[in-house]
């Protein structure tokens, strides 16, 4: 019997960690498996004889001194005969010309934003050799513009494989070199920003991607330290559920109570400026039933990503910390996992925050703005910060409005508002402001509490959504809510997501926070 129960024990250490998934812990170790490594990006001052060759066109003209003269003639009447005009979006691939395996001319001419064309360039050609074995080469770019292109290729090539074991091929370890004039202040402006906001949004959408078996609360954790591990200028604070009862902080541990997996509050504070620090406050809902207000079927699976609003503030804010920016920033995390378990919330909960206001519950499944509540409120009391924006993934109703082309903003500060608006548009994430109305306050009135987390009957749900949210901050703290249930998850590919989770909100955070060190009112923390 003894040697049955050894084998047993022996036989039961050596499965595989996803194959354990009957406990509160279970899942996949983060350090078990790993996504396949990325093309290595370079620069150089010229392109390789052979391999790949990428050129970046403006219009149908190639640039000077790309190619032999035998070469040349050959991708000119090419260029010809397909009436390629180098437009944004367009592309001629050739092959058996020279020495190259292939030679892609990529459009980006065109009327607007250059960095954001550069950018999205650099994503299509990733996309493009994603399967090539060969190295690849990028000319056409000025040293200036080489760091937007490798952003683009950075975020163009990610994939999530980790867990494929049939039929999975790795990408080549050949680099896509890109090629300037001045290789030293190109490599200069990747290392110093861009690398760490690519970074950033690698753990983005990583976390967002994994499934709720691997992340829930106490994993989120364990894997953000991971990312931070070494990292200066960070200090790192998580509440346990113990905590959180003993604070008061009856939304977020409500939320919780219904999982095995207990809530966390996490604050990732990071010094590198003066002045109060910018607070980005984030959902982190590691996996989204409904509880009791139980979602149907279709389309659950993807609420494993229902905490993308809190992955998008610990991205931004690694990205800032490991390029050393000048501003002072919390990261902060509310987790929970929301289930319909048999000490689960109920409709018509009455729930108590951190400073003592009362919630009616009337639909557990709209639980993102109740962790939030508490999350905004102890950030406050605690850190006095000169503004705060949350990032949820929080209501469908504004995918139906703006589609995956926006996020919704909303604000009771024009000077914030307009900030962040800037911000997503240097940054590529765009934004549109929706608005708060007196009646939507009145709207969320209860009979027996302060306030209700939901109105019946529809109405217009991400307005509802964010006065909830904006009733649990104090009206002198400086306020923005982004929307972003659709624009965090891609159903297909475009030009710098591929298909699954987008890291949306990373570099429209980065970029909001890089304005606010350039304040030089510190007691705002944010520009007028």
């Amino acid at each position: 019997m003894r040697r049955h129960l050894l084998a047993l024990i022996l036989a039961t250490a050596a499965m595989p960690a996803f194959a354990q998934s009957g406990s509160a812990g279970s899942g996949v170790e983060p350090s078990t498996v790993a996504n396949s490594q990325s093309r290595p990006i370079s620069f150089a001052s010229r392109a390789a004889d052979d391999g790949v060759l990428v050129i970046l066109m403006r219009d149908a003209n190639l640039p000077d001194g790309v190619l032999s003269a035998a070469t040349e003639a050959n991708v000119k009447a090419a260029i010809a005969n397909a009436r390629f005009d180098g437009q944004d979006g367009s592309k001629l691939t050739l092959r058996g010309i020279g020495r190259h395996a292939r030679i892609d001319l990529v459009g980006m001419g065109g009327e607007g934003d250059v960095t954001d064309r550069l950018r999205r360039a650099g994503g299509r050609i990733a996309q493009d050799v994603r399967d090539e074995a060969h190295a690849v080469s990028i000319v056409g770019a000025a040293s200036d513009e080489a760091a937007a292109i490798a952003l683009g290729y950075s975020l163009g090539q990610y994939r999530f494989d980790r867990y494929k074991t049939v039929g999975k091929s790795a990408p080549s370890a050949q680099p896509a070199t890109i090629v300037v004039a001045d290789v030293r202040r190109a490599e200069a402006e990747w290392k110093s920003r861009g690398a760490a906001l690519a970074e950033g949004v690698t753990l983005t959408r990583d976390l967002s991607t994994e499934p709720a078996n691997v992340i829930y609360p106490e994993s989120f954790v364990a894997r953000v330290r991971e990312a931070f591990a070494g990292v200066q200028g960070v200090k790192i604070d998580v509440l346990d559920e113990a905590a959180m009862r003993r604070l008061g902080m009856g939304t977020l541990t409500g939320v919780g109570q219904g999982s095995r997996r207990p809530p966390r509050l996490m604050v990732i504070d990071y010094r590198g400026g003066s002045g109060a620090p910018v607070a980005l406050v984030g959902k982190g809902i590691t996996f989204d039933s409904g509880g009791i207000s139980i979602k149907p079927n279709a389309g659950m699976w993807e609420m494993k990503s229902d905490m993308a609003g809190a992955a998008a503030t610990v991205g931004a804010v690694l990205s800032l910390a490991k390029s050393h920016a000048n501003v002072n920033v919390l990261a902060v995390a509310a987790l929970a996992e929301n289930m319909p378990g048999g000490n689960a919330q109920r409709p018509g909960d009455v729930v108590r925050t951190f400073s003592g206001k009362t919630i009616e519950v009337m639909n557990t499944d709209a639980e993102g703005r109740l962790v939030l509540a508490d999350a905004n409120e102890y950030v406050i009391a605690n850190f006095r910060p000169a503004a705060l924006v949350n990032i949820a993934t929080l209501t469908g109703a504004v995918g139906n409005a703006l589609g995956y082309e926006y996020a919704g903003l909303f604000s009771r500060d024009d000077a914030l508002a307009a900030q962040l608006s800037t911000a997503g548009k240097v940054a590529g994430e765009d934004v549109w402001r929706l608005p708060l109305h007196p009646n939507h306050a009145k709207t969320m009135k209860s009979d027996i509490a302060d306030i209700k987390n939901s109105a019946e009957g529809g109405k217009p749900g991400a307005s509802l959504g964010a006065t909830f949210i904006g009733f649990f901050v104090d009206p002198a703290t400086p306020w923005a809510h982004l929307d972003i249930a659709g624009v965090n998850w891609a159903d297909s590919s475009d030009d710098l997501t591929p298909k699954g989770a987008s890291g949306w909100g990373v570099r429209i955070l980065d970029e909001f926070a890089a304005l606010c060190s350039k304040c030089t009112n510190a007691n705002l923390g944010f520009c007028h």
